[in-house]
Formats: structure tokens, sequence, C-alpha cells
């Protein structure tokens, strides 16, 4: 593993190796090359991905001892010497983000003995899960202004295959977990870990890091963060968002956070105020329709309105009277939905009515002996089912 190009030169972007063989991996074309500089995913590190003789390679994995170039082609376009060539932008950004997780991860543990416990590097951000039940901001700023002090010292990232023996002689924040072809990777006097990913030549080629916030995670708290161009496009999106939140609320973007506030409180005041309002309104509809109720039973149908709705007009119905029983259905589109309630002097039970009419609409539904509500399918028009909801009274 030493002498492969990946690892030998962390920076080539092109190569010349031989094609050993070639095969089908689950309905996948793929390469085994005599050497090569495409990094197959591990280490928590994505794969590589480019071309070899200008046909698309789209996934690189090492299986037994073979690393397979995933290809997007017929094999039989791929033989003898070959050229390859990576997709630098794609590999570079993996090595901005894997060597800032190195440097954040030191940097917790320097600064607050917060080991790392596992480490992700996604499509947008990467994440660090440390082994702690807690953090502050001040942590998170202290650790963040210490990662990129490193970075702007521009340290040398040093590779180095020892034997297990060699092990003992090396500060390591954590056990390797293979025996043989150990690999560290080191930032003089800050770090020293085993890892087999790639990284740029020196910290400076990281450019920044910066966190973008956390979550708790089971027993562990989830570090968020990008660096190198990463965080520029983070910032670009966010300044895109806040330049269109600042247009809209017609305020400089500094006062964007205290306007917006005052939108949300406002918005809350009308709600409440809206909502006070339409409680009003149905206590005014309860009474009209109950003043309609044939023999002490209020049976309406609606359109379009909301189960919500429906319980709030039901109770405000049996409210008026400790006799009266109120059916309400909804045609909601390709639903029915219903409830019914009854006065506290009644003793029909709901619950019953609603187990009957539900294997009508082939619905579900649930409720006490007082107040019961239901939907199901539309198999039936919704005055129907009223009528059913009638009879369980003759």
């Amino acid at each position: 593993m030493k002498d492969l190009f990946y690892y030998v030169n962390s920076t080539m972007k092109e190569f010349t190796a031989q094609v050993v063989c070639t095969g089908i991996d689950k309905e996948r074309p793929y390469v085994v090359l005599s050497n090569t500089a495409f990094y197959p995913t591990g280490g928590g590190q994505p794969h590589d991905t480019g071309w070899i003789n200008n046909v698309p390679v789209v996934d690189v994995e090492k299986v037994n001892d073979e690393i397979r170039h995933y290809i997007d082609g017929p094999t039989n376009s791929v033989n003898g010497e070959v050229h390859g060539k990576l997709n630098w932008e794609r590999r570079f950004d993996h090595m901005q983000q894997h060597c800032g997780q190195h440097i954040l991860t030191a940097a917790f543990v320097e600064l607050f003995d917060f080991a790392t416990v596992s480490f992700h590097l996604g499509s947008e951000l990467v994440t660090i899960d440390l082994n702690t039940n807690a953090i502050t901001e001040e942590q998170l700023a202290l650790a963040e202004q210490r990662a990129n002090e490193i970075i702007l010292e521009n340290r040398p990232v040093e590779t180095k295959w020892i034997t297990k023996d060699e092990l003992s002689q090396y500060p390591l924040r954590k056990d390797v977990a293979v025996e043989d072809d150990i690999r560290l990777v080191i930032i003089p006097d800050f770090d020293y870990n085993g890892c087999g990913g790639t990284h740029p030549p020196s910290t400076g080629q990281v450019s920044a890091l910066k966190i973008m916030g956390t979550e708790k995670m089971k027993k562990n708290i989830r570090v968020h963060f990008v660096c190198g161009q990463r965080v520029l496009d983070q910032l670009d999106m966010r300044k895109k968002v806040l330049s269109d939140v600042s247009r809209q609320l017609s305020v400089p973007e500094e006062y964007s956070g205290e306007a917006l506030r005052k939108v949300l409180t406002d918005v809350k005041k009308v709600e409440k105020a809206l909502d006070e309002a339409q409680n009003v309104l149905l206590q005014v509809e309860a009474k009209e329709l109950f003043e309609k109720s044939v023999s002490g039973i209020v049976a309406v149908t609606f359109e379009n309105r909301t189960i919500q709705t429906l319980q709030k007009l039901g109770r405000a119905i049996v409210a008026l009277h400790s006799e009266v029983i109120a059916l309400l259905v909804a045609d909601n589109g390709d639903k029915l939905q219903f409830i019914a309630a009854r006065g506290e002097n009644q003793e029909k039970s709901m619950k019953e009515l609603s187990n009957a009419v539900l294997p009508l609409i082939n619905g579900k539904g649930g409720g006490s002996d007082s107040f019961a509500q239901g939907g199901g399918e539309k198999l039936l028009a919704a005055t129907e089912l009223l009528e059913h909801m009638k009879k369980h009274f003759v």
C-alpha cells in the first residue's frame, strides 16, 4: 500500500498505469490497475471520481487486495496502458475537509479533552461526534479559534509508515485499528494520528474552518463544520438568504434579525386575534344550528372544514343544551370526516355510533361515549353518511 500513488503523492492529478484485470460486480463494470491515484472509500473519506482514458470513473472501492475503479462504460474501452485523471476539485475538497477534521478534533482534545468518536464527510457539511453530553458556545469558539491558528501557521502535514513496535514513540491521540501497514498523519507538535486518508501537504491549504452548529446525539455532541472552499460556499449561500430577507423586510442586513423578530411577534398577535374571532364566529354558528335542530339533534354536512373545526363546533353546540346531540360531517375532497357529540344529560353512546358507521367509509376513529370522531374514504356522499348516523337514534 505504501507505493500507491495517492499515498506517495496526494497532490497527483494524473497518472499512467497498466490494466491488470477487468470485471463486473453486480452489473457494474470495473477496472483494476497496476497503480492508482484514485482514493477508494474508507476511513470516513468518500471515493474519488475522474476518468480513465476519458471513460468516467464513478466509484472506487477496495475489495480484498484489489482497488476497483467502477466505470460508466464498457471495460473493453480500457486496456493496456491507460491514462488516469482525477476530478481534482472533488479530491482537493475531501483533502481540505479531512485535514480540517484532524485539526478540529485535536483542538477539542488539547483544550477540553473531548475525544472524537466518529467522523462523517458529507457532500455539504462535515461532522464529528464528541464524547461529551454538553458543550458551550465559548468552548466551540475557542476550539474554532485554535483550529484556525494551526491552519494559518501553515504547519507541514507529514505522513509516515511505521510498525506496531514503533507506536510507543509517538503521542497518538487514539489507538490505531490495524496491525500492519500503520500510516501516521502528523501535524508536528499538535496532532499524531493513525489515518489512511489523503491530506494536503500543509495546514495552510485547508484555508479556513468554520463551525456551523451542533446537535445532541444520544450521549454525544455532534459538531457540524466546513473547511476551505465550503466556508466560502456557505458564506455565499447565507449572504444570499440574508440579502433576500433584508430586501423583503426593507431594512439593512444588520437589522434583519431584529426586524424579523418583530414581524413574528406581530404574526403571533394576529394569529391569536384571528383564533379568538373564529371562536366567536363558531359560537354564533353553533347557536344558529341549535335553533334549527330537529328532535334535539343538530345534523349538518359541510364542505372543506377541518376535523379540528368540527370538534370546536360540536362542543359549542352541546354546551348550549344538556339534551342536544350534534352530528357533523365534512366532505373534504377525497375523504369524509365526522364528529358525534352529546349533551351532558344524554345517554346515547357516540362511540357506538362511530363504530357503526366507520365500516361504511372504510374509516378509522375513536373517542368516548360523550364525544367521538372519525374519517375515511369517500365511498358515499356526506348526506348519505349523515343519514346513517341519524338512523342510530331512531
